[in-house]
C-alpha cells in the first residue's frame, strides 16, 4: 500500500518518527491504525454499555466486589 501525503503532513510524520523513536514512518502508521481500532472497540464497548440495562447501584459494596475479582483475576 501506498500513501500520497502533502508535504506538510510528510514533514509531521518524518518528525513524529525521528522525535518518537519509530524506525520507519510504516511503524508509525501501523500504531496510528492500530490505535484507531483500539479507539473504535472501545467506542463500541461503550455505546453497548450505555445501550444495557442498569444491573444494580454503583454504590460502596458494587466497587468492594469489583475489587475482590480484580484481585483474584490477577
Amino acid at each position: 500500500m501506498n500513501i500520497s501525503l502533502p508535504e506538510a503532513l510528510k514533514a509531521f510524520v518524518d518528525e513524529q518518527v525521528a522525535g518518537r523513536g519509530y524506525g520507519t514512518s510504516s511503524e508509525y502508521v501501523r500504531e496510528l491504525i492500530r490505535n484507531d481500532q483500539d479507539r473504535q472497540r472501545l467506542r463500541g464497548l461503550l455505546l453497548d454499555g450505555a445501550a444495557s440495562p442498569a444491573a444494580g447501584p454503583a454504590d460502596a459494596a458494587f466497587f468492594d466486589s469489583l475489587r475482590a475479582r480484580a484481585r483474584t483475576a490477577g
